[in-house]
């Protein structure tokens, strides 16, 4: 079976969809979207049509690329009211050889979080810290090994059930079924992970486009995380209001015009717009740099202090990602804020080399992931689609009405 994914994105500045194979541990995009985003701010519904809409572009996008209809997603959901709480949880191995199969893990898992999640929340996914077999502990992956009792610590993560319904709900509405749901801050990790960032601590920061994500990892698992209420689009208001441009304006040369230090920036450099009064004007690129410095410099330093307040041990790494790392100039801020403690999210995914794909390319990794541990051949795409996309020929999916809400994604297959 092909493993093949998709993944949409909704964030409050673009919304992003990806369908990639998992071929031998490594992501194979097949087909990119990313569309402005309407109808939410700060990562909540605001216009329910107006996301609709947004949506159902960036679907139509990738469905004409592919020739072959999307309705398996894997989900973001904002982390708003995000908890983190270690539970364990034990399975007896039943069979005759006593060796641990997969339904042993998923045993053991679902007696993790029996009854703790509470009745406002939704779980969003479970990370397992360990496995113990028998007396044997700090194992990662059980499967075939030989014992009388299963037992795990593991990581809970729950939402408030609102954010993640209205999510959910609109991508039902529009025939999608919502195989896994994840953070987004959890699929940059999957994205940027490395051998030596799994065995210490360190931080991820996201800075979008009204707000900035801050999470800490122990060890490869997600253990806090944090949202400030500044972003990308501070920026923006920042170079309109201080040079009485339009915010489109603004927003064109933060992207196009303007250096994120300003001690790479040439004053030389002009270019000429309309301001609110209707005049032209002539702006230098040192001008904007320095106004685009000066706020990022207030986010990174309020991120900074985030992760340190969110964990007590000394961060080995952290990460900046969001699609403003992208601009010039960005490294060696990060170098004047951070010193050599912080460095730039780097893709390297052919098709996506861009870090506003951070998210969603994680977020298969990590869905990959949980199937393996489970054991499970799973595919988003039946296999007439994955014949009809490999021979390029149109056709369409029977999309599933079964909705998701009230299983525990991810894990649980049980049907």
């Amino acid at each position: 079976m092909k493993r093949i994914y998709a993944c949409i994105d909704i964030g409050s500045s673009s919304i992003k969809l990806l369908v990639g194979e998992m071929f031998k541990g490594r992501l194979h995009v097949l087909a990119s979207s990313s569309v402005k985003s309407t109808g939410i701010k700060k990562g909540l519904i605001v216009d329910a049509n107006e996301l609709l809409s947004a949506i159902k572009l960036v679907i139509s996008n990738i469905e004409g690329k592919l020739g072959i209809k999307v309705s398996k997603v894997i989900a973001s959901v904002p982390p708003y009211l995000a908890k983190y709480k270690e539970v364990d949880g034990y399975s007896t191995i039943t069979n005759e050889d006593k060796k641990v199969t997969s339904n042993d893990i998923t045993r053991a898992l679902q007696a993790c979080v029996y009854n703790k999640v509470g009745e406002e929340e939704e779980l969003v996914t479970i990370l397992p810290i360990e496995f113990v077999v028998d007396n044997k502990a700090g194992i990662k992956d059980p499967k075939g090994m030989v014992g009388n009792k299963l037992g795990v610590r593991a990581m809970m993560v729950t939402t408030s059930k609102h954010s993640l319904y209205s999510i959910v709900s609109i991508l039902e509405s529009l025939g999608l079924e919502v195989a896994d749901i994840s953070f987004g801050i959890i699929g940059e990790y999957f994205e940027y992970r490395t051998k030596e960032m799994d065995k210490s601590s360190g931080a991820i920061i996201n800075i979008g486009a009204d707000l900035t994500n801050v999470a800490v990892f122990e060890k490869g698992i997600i253990t806090a995380s944090q949202t400030i209420p500044i972003g990308a689009r501070n920026i923006d208001n920042d170079i309109a209001y201080i040079k009485k441009i339009s915010k489109e304006d603004a927003l064109k040369l933060k992207e196009t015009f303007a250096i994120a230090n300003r001690h790479y920036a040439q004053g030389s450099e002009t270019v000429e717009v309309i301001d609110v009064f209707k005049k032209e004007t002539r702006l230098n690129q040192l001008e904007i740099s320095e106004i685009v410095m000066s706020r990022l410099i207030e986010i990174l330093k309020l991120a900074k202090k985030q992760a340190s307040l969110l964990t007590n041990k000394e961060n080995s790494y952290i990460i900046i990602t969001g699609g403003i790392t992208e601009m010039p100039g960005m490294t060696s801020l990060l170098g004047e804020v951070f010193g050599d403690e912080a460095r730039i999210g780097n893709i390297e995914t052919l098709g996506i080399r861009d870090n506003k794909y951070a998210a969603s390319s994680g977020m298969i990794k990590c869905f990959h992931n949980k199937l393996e541990l489970r054991n499970k051949e799973y595919s988003m795409f039946s296999s007439e689609a994955v014949e009809e996309l490999v021979s390029s020929k149109k056709g369409s999916i029977k999309i599933t009405e079964d909705s998701v809400l009230g299983k525990i994604f991810g894990y649980f297959f049980d049907k």
